[in-house]
């Protein structure tokens, strides 16, 4: 069916008007808005909002090309005003935890996917069955990928295990649906980190100084924005992303031709390269006095462009295909479940903060997208770190969805 808006600057409007609406009854003073918004985060209503308008046919999410924009253009400006002010050493000083916890969740997603199978193949017997290119592990390892790394190694496993077309389509239905699922949970969690924290006598002495030294930094120095400091956050962002598509167009073909085998690691992505170029060159920055570009608001415009981008995920999801293939729904329901269960086990073992839980998990899950979105729900300041484990998760991604694809065509066979 065709859409009834097919003009993607329509389509900008509306989700600008929708983010407006979200802001502005989110900060009202009604009684009804306040309640509403102490169980509905606001970040989760920018996502599930505009996923309305693609699952009643106002939107194509699929051929719009908003997302393309928001991702290319929008996220590296984002990262990039986001990790100027980044505090790196302080950073650094949060621990060891993060790490356990984000290399907890690959192992989660490792280790669930053969799980789910197990589980689901004991009732439908016929997942196990057929070993062409529509096989159902085939598939599932696309899923590995996405959820371990992001879409390049998404797009690996779709190459190395051959998978069909038709699983793939399907499969990647499993993907969205379930991961934006586990997100809207995370973000629901994150309303509530201070109480959770105090149940589980998590120690966030590390994470209350970085909150206090970034709000030190903006009491300190934050000053009205002038026209000309406005372009220069405009410079820094978006000729930042200039540099790191330029550098990404040089070094993919360079690594395609030279370094073939390395398909597999991400490196012929351009996303990969552009991604890791604008993150390099945000933290050198926040070593240099640009890092004062901070005083007049980089962060906020970098937030600004980030929920835009939330939106633009959003539009790609239709809620009723979860009622098309409950089967695989189910499955990866059971794989999340899996991932989820581990990740909470191990942060009430350790007694890390709710932070360190929900940005591993969503490092690996969602990705460079995603993961900062859910570090800036618990402060602004925090986004940094989702971005780079994001990042991490980008490197073992390959590597760790090919080990569960092996695992996977072990149990179908």
């Amino acid at each position: 069916m065709t859409p009834l808006i097919t003009n993607d600057a329509t389509v900008l409007g509306l989700l600008a008007i929708i983010l407006g609406f979200v802001f502005y009854t989110s900060k009202s003073t009604n009684s009804g808005w306040q309640k509403f918004y102490k169980v509905v985060p606001a970040v989760l209503m920018c996502y599930f909002l505009p996923s309305l308008l693609n699952t009643f046919g106002i939107v194509d999410g699929n051929s719009s090309q908003v997302y393309f924009v928001a991702s290319r253009y929008l996220l590296p400006a984002c990262i990039v005003l986001l990790t100027i002010s980044v505090d790196l050493p302080a950073i650094m000083k949060l621990g060891p935890k993060a790490l356990i916890l984000f290399f907890t969740g690959t192992l989660g997603i490792v280790i669930g996917g053969p799980i789910a199978l197990l589980t689901m193949s004991s009732l439908f017997p016929e997942l196990l069955n057929g070993a062409g290119p529509d096989a159902v592990w085939r598939g599932m390892t696309t899923v590995a990928g996405s959820w371990v790394g992001g879409t390049a190694n998404q797009t690996a496993m779709k190459e190395i295990y051959e998978v069909g077309n038709e699983i793939f389509s399907t499969m990647v239905t499993v993907d969205i649906i379930v991961a934006n699922i586990w997100m809207a949970v995370l973000l629901i969690l994150a309303s509530n980190a201070k109480k959770i924290d105090a149940h589980t006598g998590a120690d966030t002495t590390a994470l209350n100084e970085l909150r206090t030294n970034v709000e030190e930094f903006e009491k300190k120095h934050a000053r009205i924005p002038k026209l000309d400091d406005i372009m220069l956050i405009c410079a820094i962002g978006f000729g930042v992303t200039g540099f790191a598509h330029f550098c990404s167009d040089l070094i993919t073909p360079f690594m395609v031709n030279n370094y073939p085998n390395l398909e597999k690691y991400s490196f012929h992505s351009q996303f990969f390269w552009m991604i890791i170029i604008a993150s390099a060159i945000g933290i050198a920055l926040s070593f240099t006095k640009l890092r004062k570009v901070e005083a007049a608001g980089a962060s906020k415009f970098g937030s600004a462009f980030l929920y835009i981008l939330i939106a633009t995920v959003g539009l790609h999801m239709d809620v009723t295909q979860i009622f098309d293939t409950p089967k695989f729904f189910v499955l990866g329901l059971i794989w999340m479940l899996v991932h989820a269960g581990l990740m909470l086990g191990v942060a009430k073992l350790i007694k890390a903060p709710l932070f360190y839980m929900a940005v591993g998990s969503q490092a690996n899950v969602g990705g460079a997208a995603s993961a900062p979105v859910v570090a800036s729900a618990f402060h602004p300041a925090l986004a940094p770190v989702g971005v780079l484990l994001a990042v991490l998760g980008y490197a073992v991604g390959t590597y760790a969805a090919w080990f569960c694809g092996l695992v996977l065509q072990a149990i179908a066979s």
